[in-house]
């Protein structure tokens, strides 16, 4: 490491590499030590966002309660920055945590919460895609009304929707 480069950018880089790689439990760890120098610097907004890549790295090692641990905190710091668009991605990863816990309450609340956060955002693409994901597990769980009303909602925000995008909503808003 020379001079110039940070703890931090060692870590991120290390967490960076090994998720490419497909070596998702040391991108995780990596990802936390990063977390940790960002905090150790004063930067919690890059903290709370290497908790959230953390998180993610969790999941994709099929680990959803270390997912879940690794968010601790992340919401409030991008609460607090009014930052919405990273508040509705972490309330997304917690959601997705939840649900691979099969506890399928705290993930609707937490899908309900990134869609809010999106919203405020301006992101109606990641908010649809949240919507989307929300549909989907009211659907696994029989729960056919409010998945179509969470597509519905996911499809009536989208400023530009694409042609497929198009599609769904003409199919999703048909009266029966």
């Amino acid at each position: 490491m020379n001079e110039k480069t940070s703890p931090f950018q060692v870590w991120n880089e290390q967490a960076r590499q090994a998720y490419q790689t497909g070596n998702f439990i040391l991108a995780a760890q990596a990802y936390g030590r990063a977390a940790e120098a960002a905090t150790h610097a004063g930067d919690e907004l890059t903290a709370a966002e290497m908790k959230n890549n953390q998180s993610v790295a969790y999941l994709r090692a099929n680990q959803p309660q270390a997912a879940l641990d690794a968010l601790s905190g992340a919401a409030e710091v991008f609460a607090q920055a009014e930052d919405y668009r990273r508040l509705g991605m972490t309330y997304a990863n917690r959601a997705s945590a939840w649900q691979a816990l099969r506890r399928f309450k705290e993930a609707i609340r937490d899908y309900e919460r990134a869609a809010e956060a999106l919203e405020k955002a301006g992101e109606d693409q990641l908010r649809y895609e949240v919507l989307k994901l929300l549909s989907a597990l009211y659907l696994s769980r029989l729960q056919l009304l409010n998945s179509v009303i969470a597509l519905q909602a996911g499809l009536a925000g989208l400023k530009n929707p694409t042609f497929t995008q198009r599609l769904m909503k003409k199919l999703v808003f048909l009266r029966l």
